[in-house]
């Protein structure tokens, strides 16, 4: 299945690729299996006989609270001092009487004097929101509120789940490197990805398809907003969560408290026009990893920086025809580095400085035609446990996206669009555009797209927060100061190399951030950290 897609912002850290390396993981469990044992994804949804009729009902909820255990569908490790719960919200909030969902939720009680709840949510779309509610911990944020972790709906413990993949079937398409330009080679691909989308219709409620949409998940935030006793709603989001946000403050501006937006999505900028800002953002942090790696003894990449594009791809060009050895195991035996896998692993590393270092020694092992570093850079961008079993991290993505975004149903378009990303990642880029391109599973999807697209104006918001990283790789810098600029924000530029910057050791950001959603002291105007 091909995918330009805005990866999923991940939490990463040195420790997580270690307990990756280590094939720590969690048992899902609880799906159907075919005859082969093969677990088959579906999901339904239920109306019970006593159903709330009114959304009164739903707002006059209590979550209980409790262990975590079961919770986890990710293979992290939630902090044991963390508590979990569910709220129900409607999945149609057009008939409240109708099918369900049940919120998975985690909290981090206030450690001081409680001013409210804080909703954390870290973007994806499709990323598991429960280990969230860590994030403020060492401020005074963690004093000041239960910070509330969630998975929105159709995500991660939240029920029903959306899977459209088994594991065998995602490993395939892992190991299908898509990179054929042919007629032949793009119908193929295209088929693949109508292929997918039929199965995602097949093992899935089209009413629970339908309704991913962010202003669905905004309505349940309300929902949870109220459950928890909140007059009003205090808000983190990160990357595709900055969506959330603005979203939300366009539904209920009147319920705003405050709201903290980093990695901002621009909700005026056009689709395709994303996608190759996106490519050119992933460009300039390899060029920024290129340079710092020419100047250390062991740069696979070479001492020159200017030729790091074409010494990278002389490293993962070869991987299309011969996958590389690794030591790591699965159920099918010993597991190779596709090239798609090799790539999608670079990705990964770019997101953080903090994972340079690996990236460095994934690219020397790969020239010793060994692929170990990178595949688990790619198993955990792409959500794959250590049993063999994946998160719903990409399903949920994927899904998200065909309701929520403008569908693209022509060819020439793609085509096109295709060529500019190759243009603005070179690094990305394998040599083999023509112009051509097959329709994303999205042409495709089973239900209809919600997607009106277009600037935000929300008179009387309350002040809000905009924090946007001058490189960025995933949300360009220029987004977060148009998102600012039509809500009024606050702007807060970090001067970095990575994926958004609030709690994440930056104390010039994490102050500001801090001082706003505790006491509502906006940033100095014009703050630069």
């Amino acid at each position: 299945m091909s995918s330009r897609r805005v990866p999923v912002r991940l939490a990463v850290s040195l420790s997580v690729l270690a307990v990756l390396a280590a094939a720590c993981g969690s048992d899902v469990g609880g799906t159907p299996t075919d005859d082969e044992g093969e677990s088959v994804p579906v999901t339904t949804t239920e109306t019970r006989a006593d159903q709330p009729s009114t959304l009164d009902a739903f707002r006059a909820q209590r979550v209980t609270w409790g262990s975590c255990e079961g919770f986890v569908t990710d293979g992290s490790e939630l902090d044991p001092s963390l508590q979990c719960g569910r709220v129900t919200v409607p999945i149609d909030y057009d008939d409240p009487a109708g099918p369900t969902a049940s919120l998975a939720l985690s909290r981090s009680a206030a450690t001081g004097e409680k001013v409210g709840s804080m909703l954390v949510n870290p973007g994806g779309p499709g990323a598991s929101g429960l280990s969230t509610a860590t994030v403020a911990r060492g401020t005074a944020v963690e004093s000041s509120f239960d910070v509330i972790g969630f998975d929105p709906r159709g995500i991660g413990a939240s029920v029903p789940a959306v899977r459209c993949d088994t594991p065998r079937e995602f490993d395939a398409e892992r190991a299908d490197n898509d990179v054929d330009t042919s007629p032949a080679g793009i119908a193929e691909t295209e088929k693949e990805n109508q292929d997918y989308a039929a199965r995602c219709a097949e093992r899935n409620d089209p009413v629970l398809l339908e309704h991913l949409t962010s202003a669905d998940v905004a309505r349940d935030m309300d929902i949870v907003r109220s459950v928890l006793g909140d007059d009003r709603l205090t808000y983190l989001g990160f990357s595709y969560g900055t969506r959330l946000g603005y979203t939300y403050a366009e539904l209920f501006p009147e319920n705003v408290r405050a709201m903290v937006l980093d990695g901002a999505l621009d909700p005026a900028a056009n689709a395709a026009d994303e996608v190759v800002a996106q490519g050119a953002g992933f460009q300039s942090v390899f060029d920024a990893f290129a340079a710092d790696c020419a100047g250390r003894s062991d740069c696979p990449l070479g001492t020159d920086p200017a030729g790091a594009v074409r010494s990278f791809r002389a490293l993962v060009d070869p991987l299309v025809d011969r996958p590389a050895r690794t030591e790591l195991t699965g159920p099918e035996g010993t597991r190779s580095l596709s090239y798609d896998d090799a790539v999608t692993g670079v990705q990964q590393a770019l997101y953080s400085t903090e994972l340079w270092a690996p990236l460095r020694r994934g690219l020397n092992q790969l020239r010793t035609g060994q692929g170990d570093i990178l595949l688990s850079l790619a198993d955990l961008y792409n959500g794959r446990l250590s049993d063999g079993t994946y998160s719903n991290t990409n399903d949920a993505f994927t899904a998200v996206r065909c309701v929520d975004d403008p569908r693209v149903t022509d060819r020439a378009e793609e085509g096109a669009l295709d060529a500019r990303f190759r243009a603005a990642a070179p690094f990305l880029d394998d040599g083999r555009g023509n112009g051509t391109a097959p329709l994303e599973p999205c042409a495709f999807w089973p239900v209809p797209s919600a997607a009106d697209p277009g600037p935000v104006s929300i008179p009387g918001l309350a002040p809000t927060v905009v924090v946007s990283t001058t490189d960025d790789p995933a949300t360009p810098y220029e987004a977060g100061v148009a998102l600012a600029a039509q809500l009024g924000s606050s702007l807060v530029t970090y001067e970095g190399n990575q994926h958004t910057a609030s709690f994440a050791g930056i104390a010039c950001i994490d102050d500001a951030v801090s001082a706003y959603l505790v006491d509502l002291t906006p940033p100095p105007a014009g703050l630069r950290c």
